[in-house]
């Protein structure tokens, strides 16, 4: 164990620190739900924007990069699309724009501005459950993430002796996970939204400490010891098929290009674009990163926040993520990756951490590291107490109850997520198992009904509640029925059965009531199929004016992703010393930010 007096010391500070966090805002949080659940609406934009930032610079997904960038190389910039990571371009230009107008605490309650009757009820009912099952898997997510990577620093022979029961070793990463758990949940049940940020904000600094030092450390590698990978591992293009042959390098590296599934690559990519396009545009689902949206002051302020993401985010983390990877590729034969007799490559990032950090900035990218794990798990259990608070027990069982009452509920519902999460996370492969079904079964069955639901005037209810149903019952069973078939290949059949139920649904019942069509529409100002609401709308209020907005949302969307994309490859090829790509990748930048401060930036609205 490489821990020192003085990493441990800023380790346990840090731990502390959340602590204080907790108590000093509980105070605040317990004024009311809405200054639990979205901070009083009080907090500032680029507050939001830090704290959404940090919460996705997450120790799993952190993990799972490093893993790409080493195995597939500027390539892996693509992966992440799986998401899709550029579903935060689409909320910059748009998206949060609408969801924010509704000026509601969660995505269930939204439904009830889009929808009325029975319909409502049903789709309220429905996307509750979608919820929660989300939560748990991100919980699930980042729990198996943690302990795998605190094991690396504190080896279970040197606390087993301190502990009342034996562990098999299989289990001892689940140990960790549950200590390192309940201090996330300290300060988020206690601080709510606000002592989320606020912890996010200290996260950040760590990280962004850490993440220059590690690519600094990486670059001076690269210039002394130069680095060996496969010819293609350093460019972003690609054929039909990846062509990356570690055969002669590290051959244990093919075999897990093969259980990845990724070889066919133009095949995985086009099928990786078009659900990330639909994911995105169904809108964020209902986790903090809609929570986040919907605690901003304003809709200006939400697509600020939204588009603040990336740029906060990827040239950090991406620097990080290329210093870690390169410097396991220069010092491969130092890096510790056996688990139970196997190599586990998911143990990069913590091997590289306990190899290459010096002591001091250790303790800081431990502290950093961990922080980045709560500030996930912190903001997922805000986001679902939110549904089980707003959506369950206020709706259904205690419309009337008081702050205190309220306060013990989101408590109790708290405990209770992260109990069944850790059972979740005890039965899941690795941090790769669950990220895959997250991002292409629950996610792909959210895609049909979110996007109708924006687009289409005719669309009611009880289509939000079939669709959904209609594509939650392949995501929860398709995984058994096709056990060896990436959970992205299956979405095409998952996403025509949500699409028959969710038409199915909406032509088998009555549309949703004009009023609340109408209000809808002119509330959120949304494009799409919506010209006989329009013209009831302008019928009503000849002032009225519809959004016209659509090509030119298209068009920042396609400048977005492609500025998205150079912050992203730009601190890679910058940690590889590659001099012109730097240039070039950075220019494009540039270019981008440019041209979105004219046709973007300056057209958002004022209010």
């Amino acid at each position: 164990m490489k821990l020192s007096g003085i990493d441990i010391a800023i380790v346990l500070l840090y731990l502390a620190a959340t602590v204080v966090i907790g108590l000093v805002l509980k105070k605040r949080a317990e004024k009311s739900k809405n200054d639990y659940l979205l901070g009083g609406n009080r907090i500032p934009w680029y507050m939001l924007g830090l704290s959404n930032a940090s919460g996705m610079f997450d120790i799993s997904g952190t993990m799972w990069l490093v893993t790409l960038l080493f195995v597939y190389g500027i390539k892996s910039a693509w992966i992440p699309w799986l998401w899709p990571v550029f579903n935060q371009i689409f909320l910059m230009v748009f998206m949060s724009v609408w969801l924010r107008r509704s000026n509601v605490t969660t995505g269930a309650e939204w439904l009830h501005t889009r929808f009325s009757g029975r319909g409502a009820s049903l789709s309220h009912s429905v996307i509750v459950i979608f919820a929660i099952i989300l939560g748990l898997g991100y919980l699930a997510y980042g729990f198996i993430g943690i302990g795998k990577f605190v094991e690396i620093f504190i080896p279970w022979e040197v606390v087993s002796a301190y502990v009342p029961f034996s562990i098999t070793p299989e289990y001892v990463p689940h140990f960790y996970g549950i200590i390192f758990t309940c201090f996330a949940v300290f300060y988020s049940l206690l601080g709510g939204m606000m002592s989320i940020v606020w912890a996010d904000v200290i996260q950040y600094g760590l990280m962004a400490i850490s993440g220059i030092v590690i690519g600094i450390i990486a670059m001076n590698a690269v210039s002394t010891h130069g680095l060996v990978v496969p010819n293609g591992w350093d460019t972003p293009f690609f054929g039909k098929e990846l062509t990356l042959d570690w055969s002669t390098i590290i051959p244990e590296v093919n075999a897990k290009i093969k259980s990845d599934g990724y070889s066919l690559f133009s095949v995985f990519f086009m099928m990786m674009l078009i659900k990330g396009l639909l994911v995105s545009f169904a809108g964020p689902a209902p986790t903090y990163d809609m929570q986040k949206i919907l605690s901003t002051k304003s809709p200006r302020e939400a697509a600020l926040m939204s588009g603040s993401v990336s740029a906060i985010l990827m040239p950090i983390r991406y620097f990080m993520i290329a210093g870690f990877g390169v410097l396991a590729l220069v010092f491969y034969d130092r890096l510790d990756l056996m688990v139970g007799g196997n190599i586990d490559f998911e143990q990069i990032l913590p091997s590289a951490i306990n190899e290459f950090v010096p002591v001091g900035l250790l303790g800081v990218l431990l502290a950093g590291l961990l922080a980045a794990f709560m500030s996930t798990f912190a903001g997922t259990l805000n986001a679902t107490q939110a549904y089980i608070v707003n959506d369950i027990y206020l709706k259904h069982i205690n419309p009337t109850a008081d702050s205190g009452r309220i306060r013990n509920i989101n408590w109790a519902a708290g405990i209770l997520m992260v109990i069944i999460s850790i059972f979740m996370g005890l039965y899941a492969q690795d941090v790769n198992d669950v990220l895959q079904w997250i991002v292409s079964g629950l996610y792909g069955s959210y895609v049909a009904s979110n996007v109708l639901k924006w687009y289409w005037w005719r669309f009611n209810g009880s289509g939000f509640f079939w669709g959904m149903v209609g594509g939650l019952l392949p995501a929860l069973s398709f995984r058994f029925i096709f056990p060896d078939t990436l959970d992205l290949y299956t979405f095409p059949l998952m996403l025509l059965l949500a699409l028959i139920g969710a038409l199915v649904g909406t032509y088998t019942s009555a549309p949703t009531d004009e009023k609340t069509l109408m209000s809808f529409y002119k509330t959120v100002r949304p494009w799409g199929f919506w010209k006989p609401i329009h013209d009831k709308v302008v019928a009503a209020d000849p002032s009225f004016e519809g959004n016209k907005d659509f090509k030119r949302d298209m068009f920042n969307i396609v400048i977005g992703v492609i500025w998205q994309t150079a912050l992203v490859i730009t601190p890679i090829y910058l940690v590889l010393l590659k001099t012109v790509p730097t240039l070039l990748s950075a220019g494009v930048a540039v270019v981008c930010t440019l041209i979105l401060k004219r046709t973007w930036f300056d057209k958002l609205p004022k209010d």
